[in-house]
């Protein structure tokens, strides 16, 4: 609550200082070039905002999530789109009202005669396709390296925009104190992309010096992969984080995956456990010891730094089970957890489970059966956890079955702020 307070409360800062400066630039033009103005400038200014929520900083993401973030990246991101969309229209039609020209014409004479109009074109196009690529309907027929590749241009976008607005805008043009504001809003946030996504995963991937040590089936599609590597107690990872692995064998060094810690970090190994659901998770079981590894992380939210009650709930549904194990060996008090899965075969990891919930005093139940009817649903939660609502909970699995999940639990009166859930999302 308070990294997310302290977001809104940078943004609201930074609206309010570029509507200071607005103001002070004074309005030398007719109504639809002002507002062509103010909407370059928040477009400009929730760019730069969208940047800081995908610069993976580690004290960001570990109070708000990634998922939540890139959720907030993506929605900002429609907000840029439709801001800087407006920007064009109401400077092009601002300027054709001024002149005897037709907009498209007045567009085309803006970008051959003043600077940086032609990069400002530029950009806009940029930022279009990223926006068409970015929508649902194509952003699921994409492959996620791909959608990256084209995310990318991004970067490129923002030059293109910043040295336009820094040459043409007029509350630059008039104010140093608004240029050197405007170059430290952009130094900032560019900075932390350079820091969250660059530096920091280059220095800990060359202090830790990653590799495989052992690859352990666990069942005819999931396998278990032990990470060794230097000063593993100095990585600051905990149960419940993942990483983003990336393997350096020929064939797949470029791919990065989302795998959970599937064992509490113990300064020696870190653990992830995969199930086959691509090309990328299934080469794993073929993965020679030895082999380098890249990771980027640790990420996520879905950690014990945000229990607010001495007692959980643990709920795991398929794979999801990884995050949920190694929470429950992290935690202290008392823990319920509820297994999901369709057969007793598809329980990955229970013979750990059952020796942890013995060791620390834990319920353990285990959960079968098909889909439907709901074996979630609020009473079958309410008799397996007759005090549900006074303990946190933890939640972990395919889509369909934590909405079905949350739903219940909002049923049964669970507080929001007691109910932990985290769910795989990047962004570019």
């Amino acid at each position: 609550m308070v990294a997310r307070t302290g977001l809104y409360a940078v943004l609201a800062a930074n609206v309010a200082v570029v509507l200071y400066f607005f103001f002070a630039a004074g309005f030398a033009s007719n109504t639809l070039i002002v507002l062509g103005r103010l909407t370059g400038l928040f477009g400009a200014l929730l760019m730069a905002f969208q940047l800081l929520l995908v610069a993976r900083l580690p004290w960001l993401d570990r109070r708000i999530g990634m998922d939540r973030l890139t959720s907030w990246h993506r929605w900002t991101g429609f907000s840029v789109l439709w801001a800087l969309l407006a920007h064009a229209v109401f400077i092009t039609f601002g300027y054709a009202q001024s002149s005897s020209l037709d907009p498209v014409n007045q567009l085309i004479d803006l970008a051959e005669t003043v600077e940086g109009v032609l990069r400002a074109v530029v950009a806009l196009g940029i930022i279009i396709v990223i926006g068409v690529v970015s929508a649902r309907f194509a952003r699921r027929r994409l492959a996620y390296e791909t959608w990256h590749f084209i995310h990318l241009y991004t970067y490129v976008a923002v030059v293109l925009a910043f040295t336009h607005q820094v040459a043409v805008g007029t509350s630059f043009a008039s104010s140093s104190a608004a240029r050197t504001y405007w170059s430290a809003v952009w130094g900032v946030a560019l900075g932390a992309v350079l820091v969250g996504r660059l530096v920091l995963p280059l220095w800990r991937n060359w202090r830790h010096q990653l590799r495989v040590s052992a690859v352990v089936p666990e069942s005819d599609n999931v396998v278990s992969v032990y990470v060794t590597g230097r000063d593993l107690d100095r990585l600051p990872a905990r149960a419940g984080q993942f990483f983003l692995w990336r393997f350096l064998t020929k064939d797949r060094w470029w791919q990065a995956n989302p795998f959970s810690l599937s064992a509490a970090p113990d300064g020696r190994t870190l653990r992830l456990t995969a199930k086959a659901a691509g090309d990328g998770s299934a080469a794993l079981r073929h993965m020679k010891v030895g082999t380098r590894v890249f990771a980027e992380g640790p990420y996520g939210a879905f950690t014990t730094m945000h229990r607010t009650r001495p007692e959980a709930v643990l709920i795991a549904g398929g794979v999801g089970v990884t995050p949920i194990r190694a929470l429950l060996e992290e935690l202290h008090g008392h823990a319920v957890v509820i297994y999901r899965v369709a057969t007793d075969r598809d329980a990955v990891l229970y013979g750990e489970l059952v020796e942890l919930a013995h060791a620390k005093g834990a319920e353990l139940h285990l959960v079968t059966g098909p889909p439907v009817p709901d074996r979630l649903a609020p009473a079958e939660l309410s008799r397996l956890v007759p005090d549900i609502t006074d303990r946190d909970v933890f939640l972990c699995g395919p889509p369909p079955m934590m909405n079905a999940v949350i739903g219940s639990l909002r049923e049964l009166g669970v507080p929001k702020q007691q109910v932990h859930f985290e769910r795989f999302s990047l962004a570019g």
